[in-house]
C-alpha cells in the first residue's frame, strides 16, 4: 500500500492533478510550480504526486515542495508499481470529483492543464467521462515518433477510439468513473476505448509537447510494442464484454 504524506486543505478540491513519478528530480520544482500556477483560477485544487519506487532524489524534491505548497500530496510506492499502478493510487487518494493526470517528466507543459479540465468542468450534462489530450509537435526521437505512429494506427484500427494519440499523459476524467473502470497494468494508454466502451462521451484537445525536463524513457520501443499487443486483445476482450453488460441491463430495465 502507498504511503500518503498530505498537507492539509480547508476546502474540497475542484480538481485533483495527480502525477507519477519516477526518478524525475530534475523536474519536480518546475513542473509542480507550473501546475500551481495553472491552476490559480480554481477555487480550490491540489497536487497528489505519485513517487513510483524512484531512487534518486525525487521523494525529497518533493518534500522540499511540499513546505510552501499546501495543495501537495505525495504518495510513495515501494517498490516501483509502473505508471498505471501510480496513477490508480493518486486517483484513490483524490478527493476531487475530477480528476486530471500529466506525464512527471516536464513534457507536458502545465499550462495546457485548463484546455483538458475545462470541458469537464463546463459540462452541465455530465455525458462526458473523459476529455484526452493530443501532442501537437512532439519532441521525440524520429524512432519514438515511427513507433508510436504505427502503434496509434494499429489501435485505432483494432479499437476505433478516435484518437490519434492515446499515449498522451494529459487526461482529465470523472474520478469514480475511472474508478468503476477494469484496472490492468498499462491501462492508461487505453482510456479513450475503456470510457467509451462503458457508456462516456469522450471529448479530444490538441496540447504542445515539449522537452523532457529529467529523466528519461521508461520504455524501448520495442518493449512498448510486445507490452502493447497483448494489451490490445485484452482491451478488445474488455469492450465486448462491457457492450454484453450493457445490453443486459436494457433488456431488463
Amino acid at each position: 500500500m502507498p504511503t500518503d504524506i498530505q498537507a492539509q486543505t480547508d476546502s474540497r478540491p475542484a480538481v485533483s492533478v495527480v502525477i507519477p513519478m519516477h526518478n524525475e528530480q530534475g523536474a519536480v520544482a518546475d513542473l509542480l510550480q507550473g501546475i500551481c500556477t495553472a491552476a490559480s483560477d480554481l477555487p480550490a485544487f491540489e497536487i497528489i504526486a505519485v513517487d513510483d519506487g524512484s531512487t534518486d532524489g525525487t521523494y525529497d524534491a518533493l518534500r522540499a515542495f511540499q513546505q510552501g505548497c499546501p495543495q501537495l500530496r505525495i504518495l510513495q510506492h515501494k517498490p516501483a508499481g509502473g505508471q498505471s499502478a501510480a496513477v490508480h493510487s493518486g486517483v484513490q487518494a483524490a478527493r476531487a470529483e475530477i480528476c486530471c493526470t500529466l506525464d512527471g517528466d516536464g513534457q507536458n507543459p502545465p499550462e495546457e492543464l485548463p484546455k483538458v479540465w475545462s470541458p469537464l468542468l463546463a459540462d452541465d450534462s455530465g455525458a462526458i467521462g473523459l476529455v484526452a489530450g493530443q501532442r501537437l509537435g512532439r519532441k521525440d526521437t524520429v524512432s519514438k515518433k515511427l513507433a508510436s505512429r504505427m502503434a496509434n494506427a494499429l489501435r485505432g484500427w483494432m479499437l476505433k477510439d478516435g484518437t490519434r494519440d492515446t499515449g498522451c499523459g494529459f487526461k482529465a476524467f470523472r474520478t469514480q468513473a475511472f474508478l468503476n473502470l477494469p484496472y490492468f497494468n498499462h491501462m492508461h494508454r487505453y482510456l479513450p476505448a475503456l470510457f467509451k466502451a462503458y457508456g462516456w462521451e469522450v471529448a479530444l484537445v490538441d496540447v504542445a509537447h515539449q522537452q523532457r525536463l529529467s529523466g528519461e524513457s521508461k520504455y524501448t520501443n520495442f518493449g512498448r510494442a510486445m507490452v502493447g499487443i497483448w494489451d490490445l486483445f485484452g482491451v478488445v476482450w474488455l469492450m465486448r464484454r462491457a457492450k454484453s453488460v450493457s445490453a443486459k441491463e436494457a433488456s431488463r430495465s
